[in-house]
């Protein structure tokens, strides 16, 4: 589970599971006139409202982090595991307002007496579960929810892969005399010259009628790390619209060629794709 994956989004409905959670162990009643020696139950201690709001709440936020932090979101009945966790936490909060107008069940058509209101418990999982429903159904389309919850570190070193190798023998980047083999380098013997001799003298002794042979220009891009605003697809690269992954705000990637607008991407494990769309991205 990737947690730099995660929206803002997630963090306020991992908040409201957290709230709903300590909510569950205070008053389920509020009753007038109550002594303060008498125990009420909490929201533990009543059926309807343990499954209906506390777990279903719980549940359904779980279901929403953690389809958020998996590299490829499970299916269950042609469903996304994230939508059953909104369903689960929209669920949740109707229950809690339902229990809130009448916390005591149907207890109150036995008696004509006062059978007590909502709790303190009960009115805070009402507060949790709606923030939490909220949460999770806006997330995917507020773009303030949508940005990453915890920030991508920056990478020690710009360019760690790919980037061009010091000069030295052998080495693409090394500059080249005209006339000189390839990979050998100012100041080295070429071929047939003796250890020590001066290879610009050697060439002098070359005929000059020996055209030179000319490197091809080395391409400007150079790859780079960057990291994407909002989860983003990333195409085959045979120009097809299947998506082979989705890259997700708060981690790095890896840019290794540009195809016009577009640019060729590395994930962690190793797959390319084309990314089509890179406005906004930060590069590393």
């Amino acid at each position: 589970m990737n947690i730099r994956s995660l929206t803002r989004g997630d963090g306020v409905v991992i908040g409201a599971a957290v709230l709903l959670f300590i909510a569950s162990f205070l008053d389920l009643y509020s009753i007038d006139g109550v002594p303060d020696s008498v125990d009420l139950p909490n929201l533990w201690g009543s059926g309807p409202v343990v499954l209906g709001v506390v777990l279903a709440g719980i549940i359904g936020a779980a279901l929403v982090v953690v389809a958020r932090g998996l590299p490829q979101t499970p299916k269950v009945a042609g469903l996304d595991l994230g939508q059953f966790g909104i369903a689960f936490t929209v669920f949740a909060a109707w229950s809690a307002l339902g229990n809130v107008f009448d916390p005591t069940g149907g207890a109150d058509n036995l008696s004509s007496g006062d059978t007590g209101g909502a709790g303190t418990g009960l009115v805070l999982a009402l507060v949790a579960t709606l923030i939490m429903a909220a949460a999770a159904v806006a997330t995917p389309l507020v773009p303030a929810l949508k940005a990453a919850l915890v920030g991508a570190p920056r990478p020690q070193t710009p360019q760690p892969y790919g980037a061009q190798p010091p000069a030295g023998y052998g080495y693409p980047g090394a500059q080249q005399q005209p006339g000189q083999p390839y990979g050998v380098q100012p100041g080295q013997p070429g071929p047939g010259q003796p250890f020590g001799g001066q290879p610009q003298q050697a060439q002098a002794s070359q005929p000059q009628a020996q055209a030179p042979q000319v490197q091809p220009a080395p391409s400007d891009f150079s790859p780079f790390w960057f990291a994407v605003p909002v989860p983003r697809p990333l195409f085959a690269e045979d120009g097809s619209q299947n998506t082979i992954a989705e890259l997700a705000p708060g981690t790095w990637y890896l840019a290794v060629e540009q195809r016009g607008p577009n640019l060729v991407a590395q994930t962690q494990d190793g797959r390319r794709g084309v990314l089509q769309d890179t406005s906004g991205i930060q590069r590393g």
